[in-house]
């Protein structure tokens, strides 16, 4: 058992960082390290991020165009090839069970890869060549809302 005398704390669990500002004896009074007068040695000084000395910031000089679609529609899309993992009847549960989407939202089926067997496939969409894939499998392919 150690003596009291000889504890220390485990390495890497203490830290001291530069106290600035408490007496010219500690070596960081006076100025603290901010050197001498300016606007970054006030209180409260600095330049906003962006800020280039008064040229007109590289953000505003820019052209700004396009816009973004707040009514557009993000489809989780699967590829026909992955639906091969599965068996039965396809619906959205059963593709968030199978971690094939993992956001929420509708699903769309693209037509990447064969299908060899038939499923019968009930999501939001699907492209023309994924709804051929299927079909041709002997499966079914249904829009549901």
């Amino acid at each position: 058992m150690a003596l009291l005398s000889e504890l220390k704390p485990q390495k890497g669990s203490t830290f001291s960082p530069k106290i600035i500002g408490r007496g010219n004896s500690s070596g960081w009074g006076t100025t603290a390290a901010r050197g001498n007068k300016g606007q970054k040695a006030r209180s409260g000084g600095g330049v906003p991020a962006g800020f280039e000395g008064g040229q007109m910031p590289l953000q505003r000089r820019l052209p700004k165009f396009g816009f973004t679609n707040i009514f557009k529609t993000y489809y989780n899309v699967v590829n026909v090839d992955q639906l091969e993992k599965l068996d039965g009847d396809i619906t959205p549960e059963v593709l968030r069970k199978a971690r094939l989407v993992r956001r929420p939202g509708p699903i769309k089926i693209l037509g990447r890869g064969e299908l060899k067997k038939s499923l019968n496939v009930k999501v939001q969409k699907f492209t023309k060549s994924a709804k051929a894939a299927i079909e041709k499998a002997g499966g079914s392919a249904e829009e549901v809302k």
